[in-house]
């Protein structure tokens, strides 16, 4: 029998799918979640529904984004959870969580099982509608919540814990190991909850060039800054910043690439050297 058939379902790599099927493990993540009736809970990737449903248990609408076809329409005539549901059958990256926030009346509360090969630039999306997310849950590779976590001068401190931090405080949940699963991930996963900063502790004016900055500074990580970033900042404004020019890009912390952005939004010309 082929172990990525789960529920009838075949398990589409190129939707990077594994099913959640240890029931303590998703009475964990649903404790975790907390979902309360008149919220506008969100899930993405809902799959095969092992969160659905028991999310889906204690509200009285929730609405959901998936983009497999089989799976939108196995949830659209699923006995109890059918009528609560409103499924959108399209890509997240696409999906226009400001919009939906403002159907609702409130801010979302999202949540998933996010597919590993879309999971960064999934939450890169997210990013730009914090404003209209309350909190978001998501079960992601054990790595990738460990560069969500991480701090300055560790090894998986990078552009994604900046960007992440910058706009969220980041809360690891519990681990999940690969058995949890059908079929089994060749790595560990774990649950992740971001809840947007109601006051962005280090405010930058534009974002994009934060944005830029984390590129670049660790698109070339083992440089110095004065090598990775020096086309942008003399030695003079990064001694004026309080900024050692000498370390990596990873012993930067996020107020200081904020600093560093703000300097550059307010001095373009040196954009054009």
């Amino acid at each position: 029998m082929n172990n990525r058939v789960h529920q009838g379902h075949f398990a589409r790599k190129r939707f990077g799918q594994n099913f959640l099927n240890d029931q303590y493990i998703i009475d964990s993540i649903v404790a975790a979640i907390h979902p309360q009736k008149g919220e506008a809970m969100v899930e993405i990737g809902p799959g095969l529904g092992a969160l659905t449903e028991p999310v889906g248990e204690r509200l009285d609408a929730l609405t959901v984004v998936e983009l497999d076809r089989d799976l939108a329409a196995r949830l659209q005539t699923h006995p109890f959870l059918g009528p609560k549901l409103t499924i959108f059958q399209q890509d997240a990256m696409t999906f226009d969580f400001a919009a939906l926030a403002q159907a609702r009346g409130q801010p979302l509360r999202v949540f998933g099982n996010l597919p590993y090969n879309i999971s960064t630039p999934l939450m890169f999306h997210l990013f730009s509608y914090t404003d209209a997310i309350k909190d978001m849950h998501f079960m992601l590779q054990k790595e990738v919540v460990n560069r969500l976590v991480a701090g300055p001068g560790s090894k998986a401190y990078g552009r994604l814990s900046v960007m992440a931090q910058y706009y969220c405080q980041v809360i690891p949940v519990l681990e999940v190991p690969p058995e949890s699963f059908t079929p089994a991930p060749k790595v560990d996963s774990a649950v992740v909850r971001l809840v947007p900063h109601a006051v962005v502790p280090h405010p930058v004016q534009q974002i994009k060039t934060l944005s830029r900055i984390t590129l670049e500074a660790f698109g070339k990580r083992r440089k110095t800054l004065r090598n990775s970033l020096g086309h942008l900042f003399s030695d003079a404004v990064f001694a004026e910043l309080g900024v050692d020019a000498t370390l990596r890009a990873e012993n930067i912390s996020v107020a200081q690439y904020c600093q560093l952005a703000n300097w550059l939004t307010a001095n373009p010309v040196s954009q054009e050297e």
